[in-house]
C-alpha cells in the first residue's frame, strides 16, 4: 500500500507535556510533520500550554479548580459531559482546514465526544489512540477503591456511580455515569470512530473482549525518542521507581515489600499519594527514600544509575513510557504482571515479573534483583535497549500509523 503525505488534525485536551498521553500527542504530530505532513492542533486553553498559532481555535478552559462559585462549578460539570464550545470551535477550524484524518488522543472530559459527529459530517475519518480504557469503561482506569472492576462490561454503566468508581466520590461518579450513558445511547464511538490504535496487545485484546469490532482496532506500540546515552552509568543506586505517586501505582505495596525484604528502594516523583506513602515509610521504618520530583537531566542521571527500575502497578497499565525510558538507559525492569507491562518485559527479555498487589511476591522479587550480579543486570538492560530501539522506534511507528491512515475511507 502506498503511503503518501497528507493533512492531520491532532486533538488532545492538553497542549503541554502533562503526562504520557500528552507527550505522545505532541511527539506524534512532530513525527508526522517531520515526514512531510501538514498538521493543525485542536486542544484546550491552559496557562501551561506550549505556544502554537492554532490556540485561537482552542476551547476555553474546563477545570473546576479555576471555577469559583456553585454556578460556575455546575457549568464546568455540564461541559465535561457535552461541550458546545468544542462543537463551535471544531466547526471553525474545519471551515479553514480540511484534514485527511483527525487523530484524537485524550479528549473525553474537556473537548468531549461532542465533536465526533461534526468531524463525520465534514467527511473526516477519526482515529483514536487508546491511551486508557475510557471508550469501554466510564472510569478510564477500569478500577475503583476495591481494585480492578469490569462490571460495566455486561451490566449498566451506572455501576460507576453505585460503586463510586471515580475518586471514590458519588458526585464525580454520577457525572461520569451520565456522560457514559449519553454517549452509549448515541453509540457515538462505534458510529463515528473509524479505527482505534492500541499501544499494547493487552488493550487490543481487552477491546475485543468487550465487543469492539476486530477490523477497527490495530496494535501499534508507542514510540519514544531514545534518552541520551551519556546517562547510561553503573548500577550503584538502589532499585528505583519514577513516575506519578497515585493509588493505582502500587506504591504502598512497594513500601511494604521493601520493608519486608530489607532492600533499599528510591521513589522519584510527586502526586496525591505522597502524604500516605511518607507516613507508611515512617511507620514501617522502611528502607525507602523519597527523592521528590526530578525532571530532565536530573531525572535521567538518577534513572541511569539505578540497579533496576520497579513498576508495581495495580491497574491495567497500557504500554508504560517509563519502561521504554528505563530500557533506553539499559536498566532492567521489575514489573507487575498486569496490563501491558508483561508483554514489554517478556518480549524484551529485559527484566522480571511479579504478581501485582502481592507484597510477598514483590519482596521476593526485590531480593532477587538485589542479589543479581552487575553483569547479568547489564545483560538484561542491553536486551531491553535493543528491543526498544527496534520495536518502539519512531520509524516503525510512523510507517505503521501512516499505512493505517492510508487505508481509511472518508467518513
Amino acid at each position: 500500500m502506498e503511503v503518501s503525505v497528507g493533512k492531520l488534525l491532532s486533538i488532545n485536551s492538553y497542549h503541554y507535556r502533562r503526562g504520557g498521553s500528552d507527550a505522545v500527542y505532541l511527539d506524534h504530530a512532530r513525527l508526522f510533520t517531520g515526514n512531510g505532513w501538514e498538521n493543525r492542533f485542536f486542544s484546550m486553553k491552559h496557562p501551561r500550554n506550549l505556544p502554537t498559532e492554532d490556540d485561537r481555535h482552542f476551547i476555553e478552559l474546563v477545570d473546576s479548580e479555576y471555577a469559583s462559585g456553585a454556578a460556575a462549578k455546575l457549568n464546568v460539570a455540564l461541559r465535561t459531559i457535552y461541550n458546545p464550545d468544542s462543537v463551535t470551535k471544531v466547526r471553525r477550524i474545519l471551515g479553514e482546514y480540511r484534514p485527511d484524518v483527525a487523530h484524537i488522543h485524550c479528549a473525553y472530559h474537556h473537548i468531549t465526544p461532542s465533536i465526533l459527529p461534526v468531524l463525520t459530517d465534514h467527511g473526516v475519518p477519526i482515529v483514536i489512540t487508546a491511551h486508557d480504557l475510557k471508550i469501554l469503561c466510564p472510569a478510564y482506569k477500569m478500577m475503583n477503591a476495591g481494585g480492578i472492576c469490569e462490571r460495566c462490561k455486561t451490566g449498566s454503566v451506572w455501576n460507576v456511580a453505585s460503586h463510586r468508581c471515580v475518586k471514590d466520590s458519588l458526585g464525580a461518579s454520577l457525572i461520569v455515569g451520565a456522560e457514559a450513558a449519553l454517549y452509549r445511547r448515541m453509540d457515538s464511538y462505534r458510529k463515528h470512530v473509524a479505527l482505534v490504535v492500541s499501544p499494547s496487545k493487552f488493550y487490543r485484546d481487552k477491546f475485543l473482549e468487550w465487543g469492539w469490532p476486530e477490523d477497527r482496532i490495530a496494535h501499534v506500540p508507542n514510540f519514544s525518542a531514545p534518552v541520551d546515552a551519556r546517562f547510561i552509568q553503573d548500577y550503584s543506586a538502589p532499585i528505583t521507581y519514577f513516575g506519578r505517586l497515585a493509588p493505582e501505582k502500587g506504591l504502598s505495596t512497594l513500601v511494604r515489600a521493601a520493608a519486608a525484604a530489607s532492600v533499599p528502594v528510591e521513589i522519584i516523583g510527586s502526586g496525591p499519594s505522597l502524604p500516605e506513602i511518607s507516613a507508611l515509610i515512617a511507620s514501617l521504618n522502611a528502607p525507602v527514600v523519597l527523592r521528590g520530583r526530578l525532571d530532565g537531566d536530573a531525572l535521567w542521571d538518577a534513572v541511569g544509575r539505578a540497579r533496576a527500575i520497579v513498576l508495581p502497578s495495580e491497574w491495567y497499565e497500557n504500554g508504560p513510557m517509563s519502561v521504554l525510558e528505563a530500557f533506553y538507559l539499559e536498566r532492567p525492569v521489575l514489573g507487575a504482571d498486569i496490563g501491558g507491562i508483561p508483554e514489554m518485559i517478556a518480549d524484551a527479555d529485559g527484566g522480571w515479573l511479579f504478581e501485582s498487589g502481592n507484597v510477598t511476591a514483590l519482596a521476593q522479587a526485590l531480593r532477587t534483583v538485589d542479589d543479581t550480579g552487575t553483569a547479568q543486570l547489564a545483560e538484561r538492560g542491553r536486551s531491553g535497549s535493543a528491543y526498544a530501539r527496534v520495536v518502539h522506534s519512531s520509524e516503525r511507528y510512523f510507517d505503521s500509523v501512516a499505512r493505517l491512515y492510508a487505508g481509511l475511507k472518508p467518513a
